[in-house]
């Protein structure tokens, strides 16, 4: 069987490469009971609880109703639950369970293996090259969709 042909372009390699570890990391995720988007609400949680749905969504990049959907599911899981506000009965805020600061450690080795995974035989050098090549795209990106991503 001959090697797969180079891709045509630098995008269709980076859009590959970012599918290809998008797949890997809803294969590993899934097996700590999470979707692949939720990991980041957890680390929302984890550095401060009791926070509403908008900011929860403010703080992720994302729309109310996604985190609503987000919320929902997570809370079915066992992951968190929610609250109504001590002050405002109409605001709910949402909190970890026993379950949701228990995966924290599962999730880390996940990180770290998926590290391991993607870079398995790169140099220090490399590494640091590569993570250059990739500050400058996410620059040129967010230059022309004005989009800031701090994550």
């Amino acid at each position: 069987m001959p090697p797969p042909e180079e891709p045509k372009s630098m995008d269709f390699l980076l859009a590959t490469v970012a599918r290809l570890h998008h797949y890997r990391v809803h294969e590993l995720v899934e097996g700590l009971g999470l979707y692949r988007g939720q990991p980041p609400l957890l680390h929302v949680l984890w550095e401060q609880e009791g926070l509403t749905h908008t900011e929860l969504a403010a703080r992720l990049g994302i729309t109310s109703a996604t985190i609503t959907r987000m919320i929902q599911r997570m809370e079915k899981a066992g992951f968190l639950l929610r609250k109504a506000d001590e002050q405002d009965q109409r605001v709910s805020r949402v909190y970890l369970t026993e379950h949701g600061r228990a995966v924290r450690g599962e999730l880390q080795a996940v990180w770290e293996r998926l590290e391991r995974e993607n870079f398995a035989g790169f140099d220090e050098q490399e590494l640091a090259e590569l993570r250059g090549f990739l500050n400058r795209i996410r620059a040129n990106l967010e230059a022309v969709t004005g989009e800031k991503n701090e994550k």
